[in-house]
Order: C-alpha cells, then sequence, then structure tokens
C-alpha cells in the first residue's frame, strides 16, 4: 500500500513515511539519480510533514548556491559521473583518486555520521579542483606544495589546511595499501605553518562566568539552560544540544549526565562518551529541563528534528548573545577552555580532567580500570564552582 502526498514531498510505505523530491533538470549534473528519496524514520504524519518541509527548504538553499556559484563547488567531480569539463581518464586498471575516495568510505565510513563522507568528499574535491583527477601514481609533490598554496589562498587558516591535507593523506594512504602500490604518498610530511589564520579562544574568566550564569538565572529559558549546562561541565555544545531528556540520569544519588552517541548526533571521539555529575549552573540547567512538561524526548527540541542536531544554529544564537554579555572575543566553546584552567587552578590532577572533559589521556595505562568514580569527580567540580573569582 502506497499513499502520495505531493504537497508535502511525503510517501507512505508499510507505515513508514518516506521524503521524495525531483532533482530539477538544470541541476541533474550533480547528482547520479533524478529523485532524491529517503526515510523520514516515523509512522506520524505531522512529524513526516514538518520533517520534509523542512528538508524540502534545506534543498532548496542548496539548489540556489548550486545554481550560483556551481562553479566553485568543491568536490563537483566526486558528486556526479559527468563531469564539468574534459578531463583525461586513467590509464585501464590504474586507480584514480576517485577509487581511492571509493574504497575509503566502504572501508571506513560504516557507521559514521553524514559528516563523516561529506568532509572526505569536501577534502578530495578541493585536490581536484586544484590539481584535477589523476591516477594515484601521476600524483607529484609538486602538485601537493600547489595544493597547499591553493588552500591558503581561498582564505583557509592554517588548522583548516591541515585537516584537509590529514584527510587527503589518510584518504590515498589506504588506497596504497589497499590496492597494493609501492608508491610513496607526496600527500605526506608537506610543511605548512598551523598558526597562519588562527585564532586562539580565549577562556571565559571566571568572573564574567559568574555573570553569564546569574543572566541565565534571570532569562530561564531553553537557550539559557542550554548555556548554563555547558559552563559548569566544560561540554562541547553539539553534546549538549543533542541531548534526551532520559541522558540525565542519577548515579549513587547525584543528579549525572550521560553523553552518549545518538543517530542524531555522534561524538567526536570514542573518549568523548562519559558521565558527568552535575553541580552549580549545570545542575539547575538539567532541574530545570527536567521539570518541563514531557511534550519532547530532547532536552532541546528547538535545536533537534529528530534526523540530527542543529548545533551550527545553536552556536549562532548563542554566541550572538554572548557577545553582548561578556564581549565579543568569548564563544561558547570558550568555556570548554574555560573548564579545564578552572580545573588546572584548584590542581585537580590531568586524568580527572581529561575524564571530565571527554579529552583522551595519553599512555598505556590510562586504558586501564573504569575510570574515576562519580563522587570523585563531583567533588573537584564542586571545588571549582565555590573557588573564589582568581584569574585562571
Amino acid at each position: 500500500m502506497l499513499a502520495t502526498k505531493s504537497n508535502s514531498y511525503t510517501f507512505q510505505k508499510d507505515g513508514i513515511w518516506y521524503f521524495s523530491r525531483r532533482v530539477p533538470a538544470d541541476l541533474r549534473r550533480h547528482y547520479r539519480t533524478g529523485r532524491i528519496a529517503y526515510s523520514l524514520r516515523t509512522k506520524s504524519v505531522r512529524d513526516a510533514r514538518v520533517r520534509a518541509m523542512s528538508d524540502a527548504a534545506k534543498l532548496d538553499r542548496h539548489w540556489h548556491i548550486l545554481r550560483i556559484s556551481s562553479e566553485d563547488l568543491p568536490g563537483k567531480h566526486l558528486l556526479t559521473d559527468a563531469v564539468q569539463e574534459p578531463v583525461a581518464e586513467p590509464a585501464a586498471k590504474e586507480h584514480s583518486l576517485k577509487d581511492a575516495v571509493a574504497v575509503y568510505l566502504r572501508l571506513k565510513g560504516h557507521d559514521r555520521p553524514p559528516t563523516f563522507e561529506a568532509a572526505v568528499r569536501r577534502s578530495c574535491g578541493y585536490l581536484i579542483d586544484c590539481c584535477g583527477m589523476k591516477a594515484l601514481k601521476d600524483y607529484l609533490r609538486s602538485d601537493a606544495t600547489k595544493f597547499r598554496d591553493y588552500l591558503f589562498a581561498k582564505g583557509l587558516n592554517g588548522a583548516s589546511v591541515a585537516r584537509i591535507f590529514g584527510t587527503v593523506r589518510a584518504v590515498i594512504n589506504l588506497a596504497l595499501s589497499e590496492f597494493g602500490l609501492a608508491i610513496v604518498n607526496p600527500f605526506s610530511n608537506v610543511y605548512f605553518d598551523h598558526s597562519v589564520g588562527v585564532k586562539k579562544r580565549l577562556p571565559v574568566k571566571p568572573e564574567d562566568i559568574k555573570k553569564v550564569q546569574a543572566e541565565c538565572c534571570k532569562a530561564d529559558d531553553e537557550k539559557r539552560w542550554l548555556i548554563a549546562l555547558i559552563a559548569d561541565t566544560g561540554m562541547r555544545l553539539a553534546e549538549g544540544a543533542g541531548l534526551l531528556r532520559s541522558d540525565f540520569i542519577e548515579q549513587d544519588g547525584l543528579l549525572c549526565v550521560n553523553i552518549r552517541p545518538h543517530p542524531w548526533r555522534s561524538l567526536k571521539t570514542s573518549s568523548s562518551k562519559r558521565v558527568i555529575p552535575l553541580v552549580g549552573s549545570a545542575k539547575w540547567a538539567a532541574e530545570r529541563i527536567l521539570a518541563q512538561p514531557a511534550s519532547s524526548q530532547f532536552a532541546f527540541p528547538n535545536y533537534n528534528d529528530g534526523e540530527r542536531t542543529n548545533a551550527n544554529s545553536a552556536s549562532a544564537a548563542l554566541n550572538k548573545w554572548l557577545k553582548v554579555k561578556i564581549g565579543p572575543d568569548y564563544t561558547i566553546h570558550s568555556f570548554r577552555h574555560s573548564m579545564r584552567d578552572r580545573l588546572r587552578a584548584v590542581a585537580c590532577p590531568s586524568d580527572i580532567i581529561d575524564q571530565i572533559g571527554g579529552w583522551l589521556t595519553q599512555g598505556v595505562g590510562a586504558s586501564y580500570g573504569l575510570g574515576h568514580n562519580h563522587r570523585t569527580l563531583t567533588r573537584w567540580l564542586i571545588s571549582i564552582v565555590e573557588a573564589p573569582n582568581l584569574e585562571t
């Protein structure tokens, strides 16, 4: 039984609603199919229509960008088998960069978020735009240095260039191993200044943290609950924004937050999965969230549509508010830097700091055991909440 709702870009099959929309004729060259269709993962007609209309709006914005800047679209050659300009095809049985991307995504992309594939295609797309699609054996050291200069000329900072080079290097290394090619990767050990254009994030001063927390209590709304939660836990914005109400748990009589991966929001690293006891403004925020009517499973429903957590939207809104309150030098991520400094200021051991923040602790011994218990973490977190205003 197939029911179609053309006005909301949805159709239903076996009780599940799907999104379906035809690709415009003038943009067909960017796609391998003439229609975009996928499951909306819901049986609710209301939820399906809301999600479909949201996705349709995103497509409209993306298609508008394609129409006005298709020549500059990173990775355009990887989006489709048809290319904008004639390029020389690799000789028979020669493995191209496109083959390398395909094998990398097949082997490394399992159970990874959509952003993983997007980053791979974007990085390798930049290389294709700069040096062309070639057989792997035909990329030279001169291509690598040309690629470096190309990225900096685009206005990217040193950290972004390092990230793109790291992705390209990993893709080619894996392909060389899988294809059995005895080739030195020309994108390895390329020198560039990692500090170019990188602005160091400043930690929020202790007195400003208290000021922000007081303003959060005064406003007492969803955005301010998220800021207050981050301020006294040091969690990443996406980690907080993607939480469920059920991620607030009680362990050993303590209210804690369970930071774990979700289909709509992955975690940055395996060490990011952790349980943090809640104290100070974070405990207040959690209690305010749980006191609200359970109309949504999400702690912050305005930033979640069931498919993904919109951390970019949250960042823009929260940073705008913070700049008004404490100045233009700070962002929501500055609280994460502050957390590390605040814990250092009370002489907290580095492995406890790493466990609270979800940072990777170096050394073989760090992987042994279950880590510090929640009461130990709570004692250190309380010590920074109750600490006097000292410069960190």
